[in-house]
């Protein structure tokens, strides 16, 4: 073990049920989101997440919230109605074994989370961020304590990524050739129930897998035995969910970014919309209608460097190589294994967000000329049919 490991062990930081296979494993442990977590293993971040866009990787991403949401009622529309007073969008819709991709908004019209809902027949699953589930489970308490029930589910959650994914849960009696992206249903890993959803944040092909905590080293450690599945940590994740232009909250997305600005329009369905059966009724209600109908002074998009030298979140842009006056800020950066060079994410104004723009980012006091990619930098690998 290293140094930096031992220091980790006089902190207070929490661990995941995985925690031991970590170790055993050689993880480099270091502090996230309030846990010690892997960043990587052995073979080091490049060849993990080349592993993922290969193979199939494993990662632990029980430092994750999971909610259930059971309306009073015994009715999960009345969930799903109650729900959509605090996310824009369509909740009540969501056909059973289906789940969406939701935001948190506040007064402001910022994004105070981003989170996956679920519908599980009798209720809704929710799994949000790590950093913000304490603080999501309270506002969603106080918001819904009138209609609905809040459960915090003591579960562990793994992700197992990349295009032979399916057919490594497969080996294990899980049948999932039916599930399509998006789709959540029960299913038996090794003879032990799962909550199984087809989606992950690689831009690959994958599932989620909600397990009961005294079972999750056992499914892990059955994964494993299939020579195509490696542990991955959060190093490769990163670049992995960089390279499919994800947003990771609190450094693409924050209470000060609307979900329009952060190009996330899409999340926004038509009956939540101005003339929808159900517009508006979400914290920030004026501002993101009028952004979805007028536009937004700026947006998210994708950076690509003309040069070998990476860009890290918090470099400022400009519009040319002296200009003085910033346009925009990076979020994200780093090198994207898959492409072999630099990539980026950030904000830029309107006018300027267009695929293609050359704009310079500040590092280390020298400008380098990077251009506007308003597409994924690799295309999703998605078993949408």
């Amino acid at each position: 073990m290293s140094d930096s490991i031992d220091e980790i062990h006089n902190t207070s930081l929490e661990r995941t049920p995985l925690y031991g296979l970590h170790v055993q494993h050689g993880a480099r442990l270091v502090p996230f989101a309030g846990y010690e977590m892997p960043v990587h293993y052995a073979p080091g971040v490049l060849k993990e997440h080349r592993h993922v866009r290969a193979q199939a990787g494993l990662f632990d991403v029980s430092h994750m919230g999971q909610l259930a949401v059971r309306a009073k009622s015994g009715d999960v529309a009345d969930a799903a109605l109650a729900l959509e007073r605090l996310v824009p969008v369509d909740i009540l819709d969501l056909k059973p074994g289906r789940q969406r991709y939701a935001l948190f908004t506040n007064e402001r019209g910022g994004i105070l989370d981003d989170l996956m809902v679920a519908h599980r027949g009798d209720h809704l699953l929710l799994v949000v961020n790590a950093a913000c589930k304490i603080a999501d489970e309270a506002y969603l308490r106080q918001y819904l304590a009138e209609t609905c029930v809040v459960e915090r589910l003591n579960r562990a959650l793994i992700a197992l990524q990349g295009p032979l994914a399916a057919t490594a849960l497969e080996r294990f009696g899980a049948d999932v050739s039916d599930m399509r992206f998006m789709h959540v249903t029960a299913l038996e890993i090794g003879g032990v129930s799962c909550v199984v959803s087809r989606s992950g944040y690689t831009g690959e092909d994958g599932f989620e897998i909600s397990i009961p905590n005294d079972h999750c080293v056992e499914i892990a450690s059955l994964l494993l035995g299939d020579e195509r599945v490696n542990l991955i940590g959060l190093g490769a994740r990163d670049s992995l969910r960089l390279e499919a232009q994800m947003c990771l909250y609190g450094s693409d997305l924050d209470e000060t970014t609307t979900p329009v600005e952060a190009n996330l329009a899409w999340a926004i369905q038509g009956v939540r919309r101005a003339g929808g059966h159900r517009a508006g009724g979400f914290p920030g209600d004026t501002i993101i209608l009028k952004q979805l109908r007028g536009g937004a002074s700026r947006y998210r998009v994708g950076l690509l460097p003309q040069g070998r030298a990476p860009i890290r979140a918090g470099a400022e842009l400009f519009a040319t190589e002296t200009s003085r006056d910033t346009i925009g800020r990076v979020t994200s950066g780093g090198f994207g294994p898959s492409l072999d060079r630099p990539i980026a994410m950030g904000y830029l104004g309107s006018d300027l967000a267009r695929h293609g723009t050359l704009v310079y980012a500040e590092v280390r006091g020298q400008r380098l000329a990077t251009s506007v990619a308003t597409q994924p930098f690799i295309a999703p690998n998605y078993k949408r049919a």
